[in-house]
Order: structure tokens, then C-alpha cells, then sequence
């Protein structure tokens, strides 16, 4: 009997061991997950709940387009460029529960109180408004079986729906009830639409810069009448210097381009905001631009908008000062100008347009004057006038002649074309098929021998002495009489190299927007023997520029730039603030040369000034200063694209620096399409002048008191619109 109950209870037992195995795991999971949760809690109260709460106030706090005003620009001398014009204006900030009810109530008692211009008022907000006016009548627009209709129709959202019966609706509006709006009604309008045209806290500006005193005081006086409106004081770019690469900002109307619309938007930007168009305004544009003051919304239960509180005030933009010397740039433009006008006054300048000079400082890069003119005829007056086109100089680009024969030199120092000091017989070549004939401008005929070493070559401007480089670097030579032209096409390459390490056919990193690099020519034979005297490839006046002033300062390529400080907001906008930043000098690299090889450069270029046959002998003669330059002469062609005719033409350059032996300034001049059948000297009269002036107004500067205010006495002051 013991035996058949200890056989019934051996199930019993191994039950109760199954449920107890299953309560003990069941605690144990309940104890895990509740250690999981309690640990999670911790990590979120402890590791992240300062992101948490950062995340929340981004949600709270909004920045409010606040006016405050853009940084001032200055040249290097602390003279204004461009200033901030204070006048009156009315905004509006709606809340996100207003309707568009209160707001039209407020645009009809606004309007007894000011006067609005109605021009930009379109068809699209005639038909909005007249269907707001009357919403009885545009109901019944759509007929009940249309509306049926189209809310049958499975594939459309109710958003397309109804944008669908909106359309229909606003296709019938008829012209006579478009045309029912009174003068008063469209003032009402234009307020209305500056009104809706924004973001919830987002100020807009119903009227600014014409608002009259008798307007902002009405205002004013019944603020408490109008939720959300206010008078402020607004902000007016406005330029004191004609000079284009400083570029223009949009107005309130205009907001941001469509083009960039998401990359600042992106940036906590509102479509309203004034931004940096082109050039130095839209380069700078963070630094320019004000931060906007932030406000915190203080909510009841409900969600309702009890109070707004500022977290952080508005403050004005950086102030920047520029490294151009506009006393130096108005004179130089002055010279080129006048050069200019004189040139397309002449014969066979059909094709003449435009001028350029760069001076940059070639020890830090900085850009001490950027001129670019363009001559172009007035239609009313029929007389030729000049507009600014300095932007032209990093935007377009030429062939430069023989002022390319520094860096031709030193591609064959680098690349076995040539050593220091070595001697080349200057001769005729006569190439069978693609070469051609090929002659230096001082010796046409081909019985004359003339022994030439580098600083000659240089200096009398050989293109013999440069072929042969060519030729060499493509691992060919000169056959004799009707040879043929065979060089080794990795020549390109190569001199390519050598010439975009001193600056030329690569871009030159200056701080300005749209600089374009160079333009190579087909790898073909006869393209190479064009390419080492500047007939080929194209460059931009800056790069000519740099390119010297690599030169001048011993190999190294540095980063033109236009900015020279970050400055605290002036005080009284006539007074720098603060300093905040200094631009660094910025070297791209250093040539592959030695010394000597740049210093026997140099010396070429000496010769060029003061040798018995230097191709500009005499041009510093009798001046407190001496410097060093090469000329260039290029073949071009002239095109009419509208007319689709053109002709052959001359384009002129001129690069060099001074003084000699400690370079202040280095110097690239460009004319294209100067001439066709008459030689000019006017790049090397332009350089003559430049470098007088810039010495004249070095030691004039040394002797006037600090306060003078050059600027505004040769510069009227220019709005943005005013282009």
C-alpha cells in the first residue's frame, strides 16, 4: 500500500518542482526587465537628460526676425564702405492661433492710418482676397454637383481635393469683380497680404523707409489696438564706393533667393531675411548677418500663449575690414579709366572693352586695389561711359602673352629645359606641317644668330629662347630647317604643373565668390611651343597677379584675400570696434625651384626696366623707387556673337613688382582686344601711373593727419537698388 502511494505522489512532486522552476523564472525575468526600465530611467535623468531638455527649449524658443542691422564694411584705412541707413517701419507678428479674420480686421484699421503702395499687388491676391470678401459668392462658384464630383475622386488626397475646388473657384472670379475693389480695398490688400507673407513670430514689415512721422506717431499711439502690430526702426544697405565685389544684399521683399531658399532655411533663416546676394556680401554672409533675438513661449494647460519672454536679445553683425586701400583703388581706377576711354576713341577698337589692374602685397596675400572697367556706349546719349567690372578680374580669363615667359623659364629649370645662366641661339624656326614659322618680334629673319642666356631671354622677351625650353621639356629639339615637329606630349603636363604652382591656370583661393581656374588648349605639337609664350591656355587677370607676386616673394603662392579683420560692432559707426579676428596669411605651396633660379628670374625681369634692350627700358627711370616686370603681347581673335563677326586683335599685359629688392607690390595689367595693325604701350602707361600713385599716396599718408576721410569726398553713398 506504501509502494502504490509513493508511485501516485511522484507526479505530484515533480508538478510542484515544474511550478515552482517556472514562478522562480518568472520572478527572475520581472526582476530583469525591472532592472532594465530602472536602468534606462537612470541613463535618461542622468546621461541624457540635458540633450532632452535642450530639445525641448529648441521647441520653445523661437528666433524672431528682430531688425538688426548688418556689419558695416570698411577699407584698410577704417574708412566706411558700406553702412546701415536707420528709417521708421511698421511690422506685423502673428501669433499661431490667429486667424485670418483678426488679421484682415487689423489691415482694414491699419489702412485709415497709413498710405501703402498697391503695385505689388498680383492677380493671384485680387482673387484671394475677393474670395475672403465674399465668401457667400465664391461658395457658389462651384456647383454642388462639381464638388461631388471631385471629392468622389478616390486617387486625389483631401488636400488636392480641395485645392481642386479652390482652383475652380478662383478660375471664375470674373474681371468686373476683380475690377469692384476700391482704391481703399487694395490698400487694405497690400497691408493684408505683407501680413499673411510670413511665419507665426515671425515680424514682416507692412512699410518701410517712406513711412512719414505723422504715420509712425498714429501708430504708435494705439499699439494696444492692434495685436501684433509695431513700430520699430529698420536697417537700409547702403554703399559708399561703387566697387561691385562688394557685393549687394536683398531686401525684405525679396528674401531669400529661390536658389539657395533650403540652404538657409537649413540655417534657422526665415524666407524674408536679408541676405548677401554676390560677391563679399554673400561670402561673408554669417558674419554680416545679425543674430536675431530669441523668445520663449510661455504656455497655460490650454496650450494658449500666456507670455513671451526674451531669452536672448538680437545683436548686430560683425563689423569687417577689408585689405583694399579705396584711396589707392579710386585713383587707380581713375588711371584705368581714362586709359581706356582714350584707347576706344582710337581706331580699331570695335573689339576694346575692357581693362584690368590686381596689386596685391605679395609677403601676405592681401589685395591692396581690384580694377576692372568696362566701356560701353549710352543708348539715350550715344557717348562711350565707364562701368565698374572688377569683379571680372578672378571671373574671366585671356591669354596673357608673353608675360608667361618667367614661368616658362622656371618649368625648365624644374624639368631639365634649361639650367642658370645657360645660352640659346635666338633664331628663326621653320617646322614642317603644324609648327609653322616661328620668330621672335626682334629677329624676323632667318640668317640672324643671336647667343642668348635667361635674363636676356627674359628681359628682350625671346620666344626662341622659350621653344626651345618646349622642346626640350618634350624631349625633342630643333632638326633644323623644315623639320618636323615631334615632342612628347606629357610636356603639357608638365609645364602645366610648373605654371599652376606659381598661380596660373588654377584657381588662386581668394575669399570672393565665382573665380574661375584657367582654360588649357588641346595636347597637340604646335599647341606647346604656343603655350610656352602665353598663346594658348587662357588665365584671369588675379591669377596673373598671383603668379607674380610669387615671384616677387621667393616661391611662395598665397591666397589673395579681401578680408583683413573681424571686428566687434563700431560704436558710432565711424570708430572700429573691437578686434575679434585677423586673417591668416595662407600659403597654397611653394615652387618647386631653388633660389637661384627664382633670384636669375628676377633678374630677367630687372632687365626688363633697366636693360639696354628691355622691352620696357626707361619706364621707372628717374623714379625714388626701382622694381622689376615683363611685358606680354598676345595674338587674339575678337568675336561679335550678336553680329557673328570678328577679327584678328592684340591683347596687351604687364606684370611686375617693387621695389626691387623688399616687394611691396606686385602688379598685373591686361587689356584685351586692345588693337589690330598698331602697337600701344598703354600696359605698360597704365603700370607707370599705378606705381607713381602708390608711392605718391604712401608718402602722402606719412604726412596727413590719420582722420582724413578720403572716401567720402569722391564716393557718393549708393542704396543696393541702385546698381
Amino acid at each position: 500500500m506504501k509502494k502504490q502511494t509513493r508511485r501516485t505522489e511522484r507526479p505530484k512532486v515533480r508538478l510542484r518542482k515544474n511550478i515552482s522552476f517556472r514562478m522562480n523564472f518568472l520572478f527572475f525575468s520581472i526582476f530583469i526587465l525591472f532592472s532594465l526600465l530602472i536602468f534606462r530611467l537612470g541613463y535618461l535623468q542622468i546621461v541624457k537628460s540635458q540633450d532632452y531638455v535642450r530639445a525641448l527649449e529648441r521647441t520653445e524658443e523661437i528666433a524672431v526676425n528682430t531688425s538688426v542691422p548688418r556689419g558695416r564694411i570698411f577699407d584698410r584705412e577704417g574708412r566706411i564702405l558700406v553702412d546701415n541707413l536707420p528709417k521708421n517701419a511698421i511690422t506685423y507678428t502673428k501669433m499661431s492661433t490667429t486667424t485670418s479674420k483678426e488679421m484682415l480686421e487689423i489691415a482694414e484699421e491699419l489702412a485709415q492710418l497709413i498710405e501703402k503702395d498697391t503695385n505689388r499687388i498680383t492677380l493671384g491676391d485680387k482673387r484671394d482676397f475677393w474670395i475672403l470678401k465674399n465668401s457667400d459668392e465664391a461658395f457658389n462658384k462651384v456647383t454642388a454637383e462639381e464638388r461631388r464630383e471631385i471629392l468622389s475622386d478616390r486617387s486625389l488626397t483631401k488636400t488636392e481635393q480641395q485645392r481642386a475646388v479652390t482652383r475652380l473657384t478662383r478660375e471664375r472670379i470674373t474681371d468686373e469683380e476683380l475690377n469692384s475693389f476700391s482704391k481703399e480695398d487694395l490698400e487694405v490688400l497690400a497691408i493684408y497680404r505683407e501680413m499673411m507673407s510670413g511665419y507665426a513670430f515671425s515680424p514682416q514689415v507692412i512699410k518701410s523707409g517712406d513711412v512719414t512721422p505723422e504715420e509712425f506717431a498714429m501708430v504708435s499711439e494705439r499699439l494696444s489696438d492692434f495685436p501684433g502690430v509695431n513700430t520699430t526702426t529698420d536697417w537700409e544697405r547702403v554703399r559708399k564706393s561703387t566697387n561691385t565685389i562688394l557685393g549687394t544684399t536683398t531686401n525684405p521683399n525679396e528674401g531669400i533667393p529661390k536658389s539657395h531658399l533650403h540652404y538657409y532655411l537649413a540655417r534657422d533663416y526665415s524666407r524674408n531675411d536679408r541676405v548677401g546676394r554676390s560677391f563679399f556680401e554673400n561670402y561673408y554672409e554669417e558674419l554680416l548677418q545679425g543674430q536675431k533675438t530669441v523668445v520663449k513661449n510661455i504656455k497655460d494647460r490650454t496650450g494658449k500663449i500666456i507670455e513671451i519672454k526674451t531669452v536672448r536679445e538680437g545683436m548686430p553683425g560683425k563689423d569687417l575690414v577689408l585689405t583694399l586701400d579705396t584711396e589707392l583703388q579710386v585713383e587707380l581706377e581713375k588711371i584705368v579709366s581714362e586709359k581706356l576711354l582714350q584707347l576706344k576713341s582710337g581706331p580699331n577698337s570695335r573689339y576694346l572693352d575692357r581693362a584690368f589692374l590686381v596689386m596685391l602685397d605679395p609677403n601676405n596675400g592681401e589685395v591692396l586695389s581690384l580694377v576692372g572697367k568696362q566701356v560701353v556706349r549710352n543708348s539715350e546719349t550715344g557717348r562711350f561711359e565707364i562701368r565698374d567690372y572688377s569683379f571680372g578680374t578672378f571671373t574671366t580669363r585671356y591669354e596673357i602673352g608673353s608675360t608667361v615667359k618667367m614661368a616658362t623659364l622656371l618649368a625648365g629649370y624644374e624639368h631639365g629645359g634649361a639650367t642658370v645662366g645657360e645660352t640659346k641661339i635666338d633664331e628663326a624656326l621653320q617646322f614642317r606641317g603644324p609648327g609653322g614659322t616661328k620668330r621672335s618680334i626682334f629677329n624676323r629673319s632667318f640668317f640672324n644668330r643671336i647667343p642668348m642666356n635667361d635674363i636676356e631671354a627674359i628681359g628682350r622677351s625671346s620666344n626662341i629662347y622659350m621653344f626651345k625650353i618646349a622642346l626640350a621639356i618634350g624631349d625633342s629639339s630643333y632638326g633644323g630647317y623644315n623639320s618636323p615637329l615631334r615632342v612628347n606630349l606629357d610636356a603639357f603636363e608638365k609645364m602645366r604643373s610648373s605654371y599652376s604652382a606659381l598661380g596660373l591656370g588654377t584657381t588662386t583661393g581668394i575669399d570672393l565668390p565665382g573665380e574661375v581656374g584657367g582654360k588649357p588648349g588641346a595636347n597637340e605639337p604646335g599647341g606647346l611651343l604656343n603655350l610656352a609664350i602665353g598663346q594658348y591656355d587662357t588665365y584671369s587677370p588675379l591669377q596673373l597677379a598671383q603668379y607674380v607676386a610669387t615671384i616677387a616673394n621667393g616661391g611662395y603662392r598665397i591666397a589673395p584675400h579681401v578680408l583683413k579683420e573681424i571686428r566687434e560692432p563700431s560704436p558710432d559707426g565711424k570708430t572700429l570696434g573691437p578686434l575679434v579676428q585677423q586673417s591668416e596669411v595662407r600659403v597654397l605651396n611653394r615652387i618647386a625651384n631653388t633660389e637661384r633660379e627664382i633670384e636669375q628670374v628676377k633678374r630677367g625681369m630687372y632687365y626688363t626696366y633697366y636693360g639696354d634692350r628691355g622691352t620696357a627700358r626707361g619706364l621707372f627711370a628717374g623714379k625714388p623707387y626701382d622694381g622689376a616686370g615683363k611685358t606680354g603681347t598676345s595674338e587674339t581673335y575678337g568675336y561679335d556673337a550678336e553680329t557673328k563677326t570678328g577679327q584678328s586683335t592684340v591683347s596687351l599685359a604687364h606684370v611686375g613688382f617693387a621695389p626691387y629688392d623688399k616687394p611691396e607690390i606686385a602688379y598685373a595689367v591686361l587689356i584685351p582686344h586692345i588693337s589690330t595693325g598698331k602697337y600701344t604701350y598703354a600696359n605698360n602707361e597704365i603700370v607707370r601711373d599705378a606705381v607713381d600713385k602708390y608711392f605718391e599716396l604712401k608718402r602722402l599718408k606719412q604726412e596727413r593727419p590719420d582722420d582724413m576721410d578720403v572716401l567720402q569726398e569722391i564716393k557718393p553713398t549708393l542704396k543696393d537698388d541702385e546698381e
